[in-house]
């Protein structure tokens, strides 16, 4: 029965991170630096509000777009952080985490035939989605310009079919973020037309060396926000992300979600509600956390000569390969192979990706520097 199964479903393909990982998982003494995920646990004032939910028997569906409370936090913690101002009764949504909030949003703004302008590389989460939608992503390429998808770029791509600019940042894999003036160049490229913006927030309070900054400050009416908790309060798999978008916009994302899922898990959005009240800075200690191992990292990756781009958030290097390696894959499998290090081969990330590979550093010092003495050895 499969030759029945939708074509565009089978041309997708597992994410080359998870492939990756699958790939080396049992190969013993292997240390990975290869998911994006926070080491940290969720913290307990969180895990203390769910269970008190639990108690209370908050076990039943919620409003489609989330508890209201939820969302009024949602809104007051995004125009505290962000200045970005949302009403909370219909233009915010409460997702099943923010690749829901990817999922919805594309099946709600694109139809056959449209293009979407991603920087290469990009995390590989959206072209399936596009391509889900008929539509056809197109990879603008980055990697002359310190990976930043700047308004002079985004200009080349641009034709009668583009319905959609996705704005990563800071970027997976690549750590980048850009600055207000380059947000504002964008704003002004594409205001006025018919493009929407997919701002992927969800690493916005992970900035390092300035404030992070959304595009929707200055293009809130043709920009979809996505934003949520995995990374800022280490609750990946409570699986709860933020949408923020005008009303002529959610109310039409709403129904999409309502028909994919009906609402987020209640118990985690009694959490959510949790950390973005009495957390709404626990993240700062994890942020601080990850500095320092950027600076560790980053100098000892200068000292082994590789090209880099100092990332300015996220917890992620984006590394060109050294000479000699015919392929991101082979460089990482010789690497696994020989070192017991597992980085994730760049073609992962699209195919401006290949000649890379991404290093994260969502790991303990100690573990870091076992690995980073293991890269050099194998470098040497």
């Amino acid at each position: 029965m499969e030759h029945l199964v939708n074509p565009l479903v089978k041309d997708v393909q597992i994410s080359g991170i998870r492939k990756f990982y699958n790939m080396v998982a049992d190969i013993e003494g292997t240390i990975s630096l290869t998911i994006g995920q926070p080491d940290f646990p969720t913290p307990m004032h969180i895990k203390e509000a769910a269970k008190q939910a639990i108690d209370q028997d908050h076990t039943v569906y919620t409003h489609n777009a989330g508890y209201l409370e939820l969302r009024e936090a949602a809104s007051e913690y995004v125009w505290d952080k962000y200045k970005l101002s949302y009403d909370p009764a219909n233009e915010v949504i409460v997702t099943s985490g923010a690749s829901e909030g990817i999922d919805i949003t594309f099946r709600t703004i694109l139809t056959p035939g449209n293009e979407v302008i991603l920087p290469g590389p990009v995390y590989p989460g959206y072209e399936p989605i596009i391509k889900m939608c008929g539509a056809t992503p197109v990879y603008a390429d980055t990697t002359q310009n310190g990976f930043r998808l700047t308004a002079d770029i985004i200009e080349k791509y641009i034709t009668d079919q583009t319905r959609c600019i996705v704005l990563p940042y800071p970027s997976n894999p690549t750590g980048v973020t850009l600055s207000a003036d380059e947000l504002q160049d964008i704003a002004e490229l594409v205001r006025g037309k018919d493009i929407f913006i997919l701002a992927d927030e969800i690493y916005s309070e992970l900035v390092f060396d300035q404030e992070h900054v959304s595009i929707a400050t200055f293009l809130k009416e043709q920009t979809i926000v996505l934003n949520g908790l995995s990374k800022s309060h280490s609750m990946t798999g409570w699986r709860i992300g933020l949408l923020f978008a005008p009303l002529a916009i959610s109310k039409h994302i709403l129904k999409v979600h309502q028909y994919n899922v009906t609402c987020a898990a209640s118990i985690s959005q009694k959490a959510a509600l949790a950390a973005l009240t009495a957390g709404k800075e626990d993240a700062i200690p994890m942020k601080e956390e990850y500095a320092r191992r950027r600076e560790y990292v980053y100098s000892r990756l200068q000292s082994m000569k590789l090209d880099i781009v100092k990332p300015d958030g996220a917890f992620y290097f984006f590394i060109k390969l050294p000479e000699g390696y015919p392929s991101s894959l082979e460089f990482c499998l010789s690497l696994v192979k020989q070192e017991k290090v597992a980085v994730v081969p760049g073609d992962a990330f699209s195919p401006l990706g290949e000649g890379y590979f991404r290093l994260s550093y969502a790991y303990s010092m100690d573990t870091l520097e076992k690995a980073l003495d293991r890269i050099e050895t194998f470098l040497a």
